[in-house]
C-alpha cells in the first residue's frame, strides 16, 4: 500500500457491497486517547470498564467511535461481521461495557477506512491489499503491535518474503 496511513495496516472488513466498503483498523493505537477519557467526554461513568487504549480505526471521521466485539452482545444498531465479530457504534454498548453487562470481548476504535463503489476492488487488483481470513484470537487476544505479523502467519505467509514490486500476467 502506497498510502503511509495504511502501512502495515490490519483492518476488519465490516461492510462490503455494491455501494462500497467500510473497515475498522485494528493494528495501531490512537496516541494519547484512552477508553475512560472517551467515556468521560460522553458523560458516561467508566464504572467497571478497563481503561484500555483506543485504536486508530481509520482516517475517515476520526472522531466517530466504533466497538468491535464478540457476538454475545447485540443492540438495535449492531452489525454482524460473520463469523468474526460484531460492530456497534451506539451509546448503549458504551454504557453496557461501563456497567459490566457488555460483550465478553471488545475493542474501541476511532474513525474508519471507507471506499466508494468499486474502489476497494480496484486497489486489490493493483495489489494494494491482501484479504486474509479473520481470526478472533488475533482480534481480541493478540497485542495491537503484533496483529500485522500474526495475520500473515495465520495465512501461512512470511512477510519477509513479500516483494514490494508486482507484475502482470
Amino acid at each position: 500500500m502506497f498510502d503511509p496511513r495504511f502501512e502495515r495496516s490490519v483492518n476488519v472488513m465490516c461492510v462490503h457491497d455494491e455501494h462500497g466498503a467500510l473497515g475498522i483498523g485494528i493494528g495501531a493505537v490512537r496516541e494519547g486517547v484512552r477508553f475512560h477519557e472517551v467515556l468521560e467526554e460522553l458523560g458516561i461513568d467508566p464504572g467497571v470498564a478497563p481503561d484500555c487504549a483506543v485504536l486508530n480505526g481509520g482516517p475517515v471521521e476520526p472522531g466517530r467511535g466504533f466497538i468491535l466485539h464478540s457476538t454475545d452482545w447485540g443492540g438495535a444498531d449492531t452489525i454482524q461481521v460473520q463469523p468474526l465479530c460484531a460492530l456497534s457504534a451506539s451509546m448503549d454498548i458504551l454504557r453496557a461495557i461501563a456497567e459490566g453487562r457488555g460483550p465478553k470481548d471488545w475493542l474501541m476504535a476511532l474513525g474508519y477506512a471507507g471506499w466508494g463503489a468499486g474502489q476497494l476492488e480496484g486497489e486489490m487488483r493493483h495489489h494494494g491489499w491482501y484479504a486474509a481470513e479473520g481470526h478472533p484470537e488475533i482480534l481480541f487476544d493478540t497485542p495491537v503491535d503484533a496483529r500485522w505479523m500474526a495475520t500473515w502467519r495465520a495465512e501461512g505467509i512470511d512477510p519477509a518474503l513479500l516483494s514490494t514490486e508486482t507484475g502482470r500476467a
